[in-house]
């Protein structure tokens, strides 16, 4: 019993240690699947290949890289604002504004 167990994770290790080059298929199959269009498989497969050959990175990593960058390049216009010498002038003004109103009410 316990060498059927070690033989089939031997066989089972040694059929998923070269995975990376079987899930190359994996996205065409399901586009197989899912449309039945075998062309429409193909084109995507080859589109990958294409892309992958000229970047040198896969389609996925390239998304990444695009929403990381987009992540990088929003900036928080409401810090930006509070943290501004403009909008501290304004309050402190306002703040004075409304103390000497306070002022003179009170005399």
């Amino acid at each position: 019993m316990i060498n059927k167990k070690i033989i089939f994770g031997f066989f089972a290790i040694s059929f998923l240690g070269a995975c990376a080059s079987p899930t190359a298929m994996l996205g065409p199959a399901y586009t197989f699947t899912s449309s039945g269009n075998m062309m429409q498989a193909g084109l995507s497969y080859g589109s990958n290949e294409l892309i992958t050959m000229y970047t040198g990175k896969t389609p996925l990593e390239n998304l990444q890289e695009i929403s990381e960058s987009k992540k990088n390049k929003t900036i928080n216009i409401q810090k930006k604002t509070l943290e501004s010498d403009e909008f501290y002038i304004l309050v402190k003004k306002k703040i004075e504004k409304t103390n000497s109103i306070l002022n003179l009410s009170n005399q």
